[in-house]
């Protein structure tokens, strides 16, 4: 569950006090869209898509104007543009009007759950506006802190002063900073990035934080994050007829969660766990039909439906199963071949050995049903 963009992000940010550009929506006037050129030079334009999508910038989905026509011109050219991005395609239903923000400084400030250091974790550098990746590791401060203390201003201070960033800019992040902890701990985020926040000076040359762009992830089975009275059609995702069966599946651990890597792939890999799931993922590419996770050691009775469902769409096309994770603790391999199949599939099936059913699996599997 993402949230992208400053349409809802900005609402988000304003609940905590955070400064947020001026944002207008697809049913913007144009009275409205001049008016917010007028106040602000010019506008930028961006496409609103559902869920998080990546490098839209890099990709030209974005378009900036100051004057109404080139403004008008640009919606046109983006409201239902269509973008991919990887494995991931999206088409937009809608653009944002955003004003601009004049600054020198640009910030990059994220928060997430970290899996490296199994803590909350602040990642900041004055080198924004860019992708994190691009950005040399020695200007970039990762900092884990602890939750039960929070999210403090001398976390901020300090990473500051060990980039040696420039002092004019520290002690504005200071005081604003540590406001994002309150909407990342109070609902339910995994993810909280502003990525760039402008700097922007006032008549007296000091300088305000202005978040220019916001992505965040909640954690679906926290509901906290339904305080914020976001709209369902924010969480909306196109699914296929094989992700919506899968996801209907949410009954253990809360989780079914998978997508389409490559719809024209060859091998079948239903994994349990993420760990698992994030090695064959990356070992495989996009030979793997699908990416999934299904929770970490679920009830056999779950791994039977997953299985029914996976060969049922997929299986005619598989020449390689995987069926990995759960209780698990050996591998067997066996050669088998059917009707139902594209040719010869071969099985591992990373099972316990005392389980009848999921012995049988590499048995049963090139047959398109699964043991009872």
């Amino acid at each position: 569950m993402q949230v992208t963009g400053m349409l809802y992000g900005g609402r988000m940010l304003r609940f905590v006090g955070f400064p947020a550009s001026e944002v207008l929506g697809p049913d913007a006037s144009e009275d409205e869209i001049k008016g917010l050129i007028e106040r602000h030079g010019s506008v930028f334009i961006k496409p609103v898509f559902k869920g998080g999508v990546g490098k839209k910038g890099k990709a030209g989905l974005l378009g900036r104007a100051k004057d109404l026509k080139t403004a008008l011109k640009e919606k046109e050219r983006l409201y239902f543009v269509e973008h991919r991005h990887g494995n991931q395609f999206a088409k937009a239903n809608g653009v944002t009007f955003e004003g601009a923000v004049p600054a020198e400084h640009e910030v990059y400030f994220s928060l997430t759950d970290s899996t490296q250091f199994r803590a909350p974790t602040m990642t900041l550098t004055h080198h924004g506006g860019m992708d994190i990746e691009e950005v040399d590791k020695s200007q970039v401060a990762q900092v884990p802190f602890d939750p039960l203390t929070g999210f403090k201003a001398f976390v901020v201070a300090n990473a500051l002063s060990n980039l040696k960033a420039p002092k004019e800019i520290i002690s504005p992040l200071v005081q604003h900073l540590p406001k994002l902890w309150e909407l990342f701990h109070d609902y339910g985020m995994t993810t909280l990035e502003l990525n760039p926040i402008r700097m922007r000076p006032d008549r007296s040359g000091r300088l305000t934080p202005v978040a220019c762009d916001f992505k965040c992830g909640f954690d679906r089975d926290d509901p906290r994050w339904q305080r914020l009275q976001l709209p369902q059609h924010l969480f909306a995702v196109d699914y296929s007829d094989f992700e919506h069966e899968i996801n209907q599946l949410r009954t253990y651990q809360g989780q079914s969660d998978v997508y389409v890597i490559n719809a024209e792939g060859t091998i079948l890999a239903p994994t349990f766990g993420g760990g698992a799931n994030s090695l064959v993922t990356e070992l495989l590419g996009d030979n793997a039909i699908i990416s999934s996770d299904f929770g970490g050691n679920p009830p056999y009775g779950k791994m039977k439906a997953v299985a029914e469902i996976c060969f049922k769409h997929w299986l005619k096309q598989t020449n390689v199963l995987f069926i990995i994770g759960g209780k698990s603790e050996t591998v067997r391999l066996r050669s088998s071949s059917s009707s139902a199949a594209a040719g010869p599939i071969w099985c591992a099936a990373w099972a316990p050995c005392a389980t009848p059913w999921r012995l049988s699996a590499c048995h049963t599997a090139s047959s398109a049903s699964t043991p009872t």
